[in-house]
């Protein structure tokens, strides 16, 4: 066994960075829920965007775009 002793001190020191390491673990806790709720997001627009190319190619029939291209220069 080992007889050495934690004084008053050595423990509210390491109370003290117990607390600031729960307060940083939070914090990344939180980033991490909003990246994954961006990256949600990021689908749900990936998946609106191929769903409007559609209805704008369903519009135009089966002719399709007729894009004008500047010439470089």
């Amino acid at each position: 066994m080992d007889d050495r002793q934690v004084t008053d001190r050595q423990l509210e020191a390491l109370l003290a960075r117990l607390d600031r390491i729960a307060l940083e673990l939070a914090r990344l806790n939180a980033r991490d829920e909003r990246r994954e709720e961006l990256s949600v997001i990021a689908h749900e627009l990936h998946t609106l965007n191929e769903s409007l190319s559609a209805l704008a190619y369903a519009a135009l029939g089966a002719q399709g775009p007729n894009v004008r291209r500047r010439r470089a220069g």
